[in-house]
């Protein structure tokens, strides 16, 4: 394991950085962990892991100064859901999402919003990005919730599905198009709703084959009155914001996959290394070390590339779509790939719930969905390279 312990320490964090990693690594072991397979066979949101996290005042992370945070770096934001992921997918989603839904905030909000919404968030409440709807999926451009201007509010109906901390969230920022404009692309904007706002239902939870104590739900939204002054920019310009907030979600999303992966990987090495066939640890077979050498070498390469791109953020990089793009296509591919590898390797115990394994192979594969599916990350990365 020493190729990634190097990794991991070749990751500059300043000394308060390295100080509040510990304290997620320490919760990650001792209280995460140790819950997660009950939740996940309970489905049962995880309230306890969320109060936790909200002790360790977890959010403060990505929230700056002026508004009671305490910003630290993308690196260290990554690290973090790398930690919570390889104790428990569902936690480091939940988590991870409160980053995903209010960074637009942060990045395109005014100070009169950025005051009033932000320290809610240091607080420990919940957010949720609030996007997809049944017929508008990879492409957001299809959403159907429209805006609606009425005096000083803006009235929202719609529906939207697969929303993450749907039904727990205090504050979602959610995308619609301005009903005032035709053009489908320049229509679509961005707001930010409470949880407790009239008209808002949760129609349905899904019962997912992973991260099965994350809350995914249906969302109606009849008539629902929210005050203009929680309008991010101007009508219009959400497309903007919302490729600006998948760009930093999606290495995030990458950070979720690896966590799950390297959770997977230790536990493959550690059962090769204990079990015996033909009187040999597994781990001796020739056959055995070519798979472990291929899962290593893409897990090493594919963790290297995300504090890549983590130093690109940090840096002040705007254009790192591609980059982005390409991150958590590989993350999440192989992701998949050594869980269920891991669950081979561990022959007919693997396909048993008793063994980790099993619910990281259901864990990994929304990544490859979420964030946009790998088959549309796999069109940006080609589309790129065409000469104008």
């Amino acid at each position: 394991m020493k190729v990634f312990e190097r990794i991991d320490a070749s990751v500059e964090f300043s000394a308060e950085e390295r100080l509040l990693i510990e304290e997620v690594r320490k919760l990650s072991r001792d209280k995460i962990a140790p819950r997660a397979a009950a939740i996940d066979r309970s489905g049962e949101f995880p309230w306890d892991n969320v109060n936790a996290i909200n002790m360790l005042g977890l959010n403060a992370m990505f929230i700056p100064e002026a508004y009671g945070g305490a910003q630290m770096s993308y690196a260290a934001y990554l690290e973090c859901v790398r930690l919570i992921s390889r104790a428990c997918a569902s936690t480091g989603v939940i988590w991870a999402t409160n980053f995903h839904a209010m960074k637009p905030l942060i990045d395109f909000g005014n100070e009169e919003q950025k005051s009033r919404l932000l320290p809610l968030l240091v607080e420990g409440a919940l957010a949720s990005l609030v996007i997809t709807e049944p017929t508008a999926g990879s492409d957001a451009t299809g959403m159907k919730t429209t805006f609606h201007p009425d005096g000083d509010s803006i009235i929202v109906n719609g529906s939207k599905t697969f929303i993450t901390n749907g039904a727990h969230a205090k504050l979602l920022l959610v995308f619609g198009k301005w009903s005032q404009i035709s053009d489908d692309k320049a229509a679509i904007s961005a707001l930010v709703m409470a949880g407790d706002t009239p008209g808002l239902s949760v129609l349905r939870e899904e019962d997912k084959m992973g991260l099965r104590a994350s809350s995914t739900a249906t969302l109606a939204f009849d008539q629902c009155r929210v005050p203009r002054s929680n309008l991010l920019g101007l009508p219009g310009e959400g497309l903007k914001i919302l490729l600006g907030s998948l760009n930093k979600s999606r290495p995030s999303v990458a950070a979720h996959a690896l966590g799950i992966a390297r959770a997977a990987f230790e536990d493959a090495v550690d059962y090769i290394n204990e079990r015996k066939q033909s009187g040999r640890k597994i781990v001796e077979f020739q056959g055995i070390q070519f798979m472990l050498a291929d899962m290593a070498s893409e897990l090493a390469q594919c963790e290297a590339f995300l504090w890549y791109v983590a130093r690109m953020v940090d840096a002040g990089a705007n254009d790192f779509g591609v980059e982005s793009s390409m991150l958590k296509m590989r993350a999440s591919d192989i992701a998949m790939r050594i869980t269920t590898d891991a669950v081979q390797l561990h022959g007919g115990y693997g396909f048993c719930k008793d063994y980790r394994v099993e619910r990281l192979m259901r864990d990994a594969k929304i990544t490859q969905i979420w964030e946009g599916t790998n088959q549309v990350h796999r069109q940006l990365i080609g589309r790129s390279f065409l000469k104008k």
